[in-house]
């Protein structure tokens, strides 16, 4: 399954993802931080439409994800990932080209299957299907160099965006996808032999028969709900909030711009332990340091950077523990279609999240959005709680069916 791979270092092929991932997160997800402004002065178009255009691709990569990790499970993911950036780029160029409101929206419903074929959760199934049960240090480096998306596409966007505006911007992401992402992932990114497709309960992680299964299914899709939800809101809001609590502008981007170090650097500190411990305590540290990060915040007790600092830390290593916690629960046998799955809730909750939010705040203020917030992060330790203790149940059968 693996000789294509084995003849490749891991460095090279991960490194060749993790160009892809910046690439591809920077050109989609994080693109309207930068261009939702140009392109509401330049058209006239309402500002809450042009954002929402990524919303809609959200849901359609929400819808796309089962789908793309049934493929991944049975033809290896070299072709959908090879797919993504032929679709991210029209995508872009449908922007670009875009005389009116509905077009521009359009292009992020193609952008939207892009990044269902492109993003983490296509990467990860890859790795599980190259490596195994032997992925998850390749899927812990991964998230690494996706780490460096916002820091390495928010200033060429703005770079971009001064020099070529916002169309040429879409342009040029275009090209770096079919001259940079694409050959990467042709060139480098093994295949793997295909599995025939299966019946029953094992098709392509379906339905995961046993009982203790389900729960576990339920309780990890739950908490990557409201996963997706606190990253969403807080991504889209923060600076809003920061204001709420009489931070000036300059200084909100400011404190804003330490959630990405600190999400690379813990993502580093659990590069170091290399797996000595089990992935859902990755889980717990990390809703353990967000739920701490934002009830802090909440109650505004001075020291905002060093709560923004944990909160980044926790959402850093909660991208490891996303890919990292299904292979452990479930194996790596089904573990794409199983990824492909679990993605779809994760995803609408990203997508819908950031207006609610709003609404929150147009109604309630930032104090309500701090209070939701802080609720969510408290919510999934009780998933995670709850997790761990199916887990343990099971361990304990076990056991005692052995003796």
């Amino acid at each position: 399954m693996r000789s294509d791979a084995v003849g490749r270092s891991r460095l090279t092929i991960i490194s060749a993802l993790g160009v892809v991932e910046i690439l591809t997160w920077g050109s989609s997800f994080y693109l309207p931080a930068v261009l939702a402004g140009p392109v509401a002065q330049d058209t006239g178009w309402p500002l809450a439409w042009v954002v929402g255009g990524l919303t809609l691709g959200l849901l359609v990569a929400a819808l796309a994800s089962p789908h793309v990790g049934t493929v991944i499970e049975r033809h290896g993911g070299r072709p959908v990932l090879a797919l993504a950036p032929l679709l991210l780029a029209a995508g872009l160029v449908v922007l670009a080209v875009a005389p009116i409101l509905p077009i521009y929206l359009a292009g992020w419903l193609v952008l939207g299957l892009g990044m269902g074929c492109g993003l983490y959760d296509p990467a990860f199934a890859t790795l599980g299907r190259l490596y195994g049960a032997e992925a998850r240090p390749a899927i812990t480096t991964l998230t690494l160099w996706g780490g460096f998306a916002s820091t390495v596409c928010w200033p060429l966007s703005g770079f971009l965006v001064a020099h070529v505006g916002w169309r040429g911007t879409c342009l040029a992401y275009a090209g770096l996808h079919l001259v940079v992402t694409l050959p990467l992932v042709l060139g480098l990114v093994p295949g793997v032999p295909e599995r025939r497709a299966e019946t029953g309960s094992a098709k392509s992680g379906r339905d995961p028969a046993p009982t203790r299964e389900r729960q576990l299914f339920v309780l990890f899709a739950a908490v990557l709900v409201l996963g997706g939800a606190i990253m969403s809101l807080v991504s889209v809001h923060l600076i809003t909030l920061l204001q709420a609590r009489g931070v000036g502008l300059a200084s909100a981007i400011s404190y804003g711009t330490l959630i990405g170090p600190a999400q690379v650097a813990a993502r580093v500190i659990e590069m170091s332990n290399k797996g000595r411990h089990h992935p859902l305590w990755t889980l717990t540290a990390a809703f353990g340091l967000v739920a701490l990060g934002l009830g802090l915040m909440a109650l505004g007790v001075p020291g905002l950077g060093v709560w923004l600092v944990l909160y980044g830390g926790g959402n850093g290593i909660y991208s490891i523990a996303r890919g990292t916690v299904p292979l452990a629960l479930f194996g790596p046998d089904r573990y794409a279609g199983l990824i492909g799955r679990l993605a779809r809730p994760g995803l609408v909750a990203q997508a819908l999240a950031p207006p609610l939010g709003a609404l929150v705040v147009t109604h309630g203020g930032a104090d309500a959005l701090f209070v939701v917030l802080t609720v969510l992060a408290a919510g999934n330790l009780g998933l995670i709680a709850a997790l761990w203790t199916v887990l343990r149940e099971d361990l304990q059968r076990r056991k005692q069916a052995l003796l």
